[in-house]
């Protein structure tokens, strides 16, 4: 074979092969939304049984669903409760540690299964920010989704849909600014009749936006004069909305 002959067999080759293709991309894999996977809160399931007994009886005409702060009804705040929550037959079926994705855990399970209260408080998220900084979008996603739980499991009730509280002493805590972006977000959730949203959280700032530890004396749960904060700020609501 001459040289010529060489090359033109090698060109005729190179030809029929095409030219050199990229390798093709691949997708990107889908990323899962924790906060919207509901899961199981370990060291949590005596508290959550009670949780499905309260709402097998079906007596409970309004309930608070959250975290520890939540909880602290029953420890700080367990005074003002009594006064202001226990004639109105309410239920605390807050869990200290919870996330959106233990919140939805336990709707998935049996809690507000045979439950009708007239009303719903909500508060939750501020862990999904202090265990992981997570995303506002995320958070607030894990938020809709228990939203909807609630307007399929209880159709009938009305929500009070709290924004997160503030944490950390100052504006400028990252945390703090976390739940504040979240709180943008969940807002526009509200119907303004059966999902009302109230953000309190200013309540417990002073004029330059400090938080106090006589209020939150870790600068995250509330001492017993943050609940009868609390309470004072929601009271016209909880009538209005209850229909007392």
């Amino acid at each position: 074979m001459t040289a010529r002959t060489a090359v033109l067999t090698m060109c005729a080759m190179m030809a029929f092969a095409g030219p050199a293709r990229p390798a093709l991309a691949q997708p990107p894999a889908e990323t899962k939304c924790t906060a919207t996977t509901p899961e199981f809160h370990e060291g949590t399931q005596a508290r959550f049984e009670r949780f499905n007994e309260i709402s097998k009886a079906g007596e409970a005409q309004l309930v608070f669903l959250g975290d520890s702060i939540t909880e602290g009804w029953e420890g700080a705040g367990k005074e003002v409760w009594a006064s202001r929550y226990t004639p109105r037959k309410a239920a605390n079926f807050g869990i200290g540690g919870d996330r959106t994705e233990h919140v939805l855990w336990r709707l998935d399970h049996g809690n507000f299964d045979g439950l009708k209260p007239r009303l719903i408080v909500i508060m939750i998220g501020t862990n999904n920010a202090g265990h992981r900084q997570e995303a506002p979008a995320d958070t607030a996603a894990g938020i809709r989704a228990i939203l909807d739980r609630l307007r399929a499991k209880c159709p009938d009730s009305r929500i009070l849909l709290l924004g997160i509280f503030p944490r950390g002493e100052k504006t400028d805590d990252p945390l703090r600014k976390i739940n504040e972006r979240t709180n943008a977000i969940i807002q526009s959730y509200a119907d303004g009749e059966r999902i009302v949203y109230k953000d309190i959280g200013d309540k417990f700032l002073d004029s330059k936006g400090v938080l106090s530890k006589e209020i939150m004396p870790d600068l995250l749960h509330l001492s017993p004069q943050g609940y009868g904060i609390w309470a004072d700020a929601i009271e016209e609501d909880v009538k209005r909305l209850m229909a007392e």
